[in-house]
């Protein structure tokens, strides 16, 4: 029986250790694109500043502005009625001062192999529509940068 565990057991790791190559590039490999910009559009993108960092900041503020309040239950109740305002205005106050729309730039890429690209991007002033670049990275996370 001991055997039987033993062998098991050992088919197993086999079988993880197969599942776990995989043919091709590991993660230190990157795809370089080159392409030329065809064209370059202005455009605002929305800030993406410090999400919810208002309403927790409110929410903190208001809760310890609600424990100068009272004592026993009716504290513990400003306390939470505190932190419950604090967050909407603190929140309000963020979207109506702080997140405001971002100039950025579409810009469309013929890459060398014909495939057409756009990628939005924060404002590049030194990217002109027939310039050979590279794009970096992939998904939301691409870059057009001047080819050097």
């Amino acid at each position: 029986m001991t055997t039987l565990k033993f062998a098991a057991a050992g088919t197993l790791a086999l079988g993880l250790f197969a599942a776990c190559a995989s043919p091709g590039g590991g993660p230190g490999e990157i795809e370089i694109r080159t392409g030329v910009i065809q064209q370059i559009t202005l455009t605002e993108v929305k800030s993406t500043h410090d999400q919810g960092v208002g309403a927790i900041l409110g929410g903190v503020a208001g809760a310890g502005l609600g424990s100068l309040i009272g004592a026993g239950t009716g504290r513990d109740v400003a306390i939470a009625a505190g932190a419950i305002a604090g967050a909407i205005g603190g929140n309000v106050v963020q979207n109506k001062y702080f997140d405001k729309p971002v100039p950025a730039q579409q810009i469309f890429v013929r890459l060398n192999s014909g495939v057409l690209l756009s990628i939005t991007q924060p404002v590049n002033q030194t990217l002109y529509q027939g310039q050979r670049v590279y794009v970096e990275g992939t998904g939301t996370d691409a870059r057009v940068v001047p080819a050097q």
